[in-house]
């Protein structure tokens, strides 16, 4: 895939992923169309040799492998990781806030979001709604309005005159979409049961019985800036990283057991059974490998690259970063390192990484955060620490980290992309694990 095709493929990825669960539906779909088997958990599974699959949980967390050979514990695997979650405001089971003349929805912080970004944006609506049939089946259906419906809009400086000296937005009363005037008869669920219809014209809805629904910003992803040299698009935190593992795993050549893991909720901790604190990768793991002997040493023998966003230097704020660990944007991934095992980097799978990196004369780049600032964190330590796999950090450098619209190069996923192809099939790891 050329780097223009990429780019492309990629603006598109975003765009019809609006939330976790659209992100694993489309790797879903690109699975499929790639020969990729589906795997049901509650089923019993028969793996075969030289065969590919996937396997989602919750509809929001995926893993997908292949298998040209079964001998796992000699082998171990080329493991890829990223999350499907970004921060976001999520609509509250009762949503519905009538105010002031006004229709407005009720809405919950999920995530460390960049609260002002999302004043003055176009937003539209997404997720998933649990129904009842009218033969009394309870299903789920992924919506999308699409359309904008919905904006936040700001207070005029008039109003508030210290606005451009720093202002807090509250989460409770500040926040709280606009729909439409109370001049309008409104019911929320009359609204998620018409695009229902709308979407799955052959559904026979009963009643709607809950739903999980976020707002999206509806300005497409673009490439941006003189020379189109920035990928800008919402949800690029971990969406890019998605995209690329998925890429690579595609393109890989199918010689040695290579995994992707798109894991759920890494955006509040991890921890729920699609998550990294979960057992959804271990599960799969322990199913490909039931005896527990083996099963350490397919682990062992194995090596994960968690793919997550890294923080670029901006040119207006140089002092947050510490001079020597600075990456800049389309110079190549980032190696993130910290002492404190926020991120689980270590020497020799930092070593393996820039070894294919140059391989593929790709640029490589180190981030370690400002000894007087918290480090954040990522599913690299949390996965490492749950099954023991030797992990490195990495992450495409970005501006704006948790804006609704987040800035990244748009060169960098493509170098990316190619490096992590060379390690789907990279034969030797570390030298004493083999």
């Amino acid at each position: 895939m050329e780097h223009t095709n990429f780019n492309d493929s990629l603006l598109s990825f975003l765009q019809s992923s609006p939330t976790p669960f659209h992100a694993t539906d489309s790797m879903r779909n690109a699975l499929i169309a790639e020969g990729f088997v589906e795997l049901i958990e509650e089923n019993n599974w028969v793996i075969e040799e030289c065969r590919k699959y996937f396997v989602t949980r919750n509809e929001s967390a995926l893993i997908a492998f292949t298998t040209p050979e079964l001998n796992f514990s000699q082998t171990g695997w080329r493991m890829i990781g990223a999350h499907t979650d970004s921060p976001c405001l999520k609509l509250k089971p009762n949503a519905q806030v009538d105010r002031f003349g006004y229709h407005q929805l009720g809405v919950e912080v999920y995530g460390g979001v960049l609260l002002h970004t999302w004043l003055d944006r176009d937003l539209s609506i997404a997720g998933r709604i649990t129904l009842k049939t009218k033969a009394g089946d309870i299903v789920s259906r992924l919506v999308d309005f699409k359309d904008p419906i919905a904006v936040v809009p700001n207070l005029a400086i008039h109003l508030n005159r210290q606005a451009n000296e720093g202002f807090s937005v509250n989460p409770q009363e500040e926040i709280l979409p606009i729909l439409c005037g109370a001049e309008n008869e409104f019911d929320l669920h009359e609204l998620l049961k018409a695009q229902l219809k709308k979407q799955y014209t052959d559904l026979p809805i009963d009643m709607i019985l809950d739903f999980e629904l976020s707002l999206y910003d509806t300005q497409p992803a673009a490439l941006v800036g003189l020379h189109k040299e920035y990928i800008c698009s919402a949800r690029l935190d971990n969406l890019l990283s998605c995209f690329v593992g998925l890429r690579a795993l595609l393109d890989s050549d199918g010689q040695r057991p290579s995994l992707l893991v798109c894991t759920d909720h890494e955006e509040i901790g991890s921890l729920s059974a699609c998550g990294a604190n979960g057992p959804f990768l271990e599960d799969v793991l322990h199913r490909l490998t039931p005896n527990p002997e083996q099963y350490v040493q397919a682990v062992q023998r194995s090596m994960l690259v968690s793919a997550d966003n890294a923080h670029a230097l901006h040119p207006n704020y140089a002092n947050k970063h510490d001079k020597n660990h600075a990456p800049a944007i389309n110079k190549g991934a980032v190696i993130k390192v910290n002492a404190n095992q926020r991120y689980a980097t270590n020497s020799e799978t930092a070593s393996v990484y820039r070894d294919i990196a140059a391989q593929e004369n790709y640029d490589v780049q180190c981030f370690v955060v400002r000894s007087d600032m918290a480090c954040g964190s990522t599913i690299g330590p949390i996965t490492s620490g749950e099954i023991g796999v030797p992990t490195i950090d990495i992450g495409l450098p970005t501006f704006g980290m948790h804006s609704i619209r987040e800035l990244a190069g748009s060169r960098d996923a493509y170098g990316l992309y190619k490096v992590l192809t060379r390690f789907t099939k990279r034969d030797k790891l570390i030298s004493r694990l083999e």
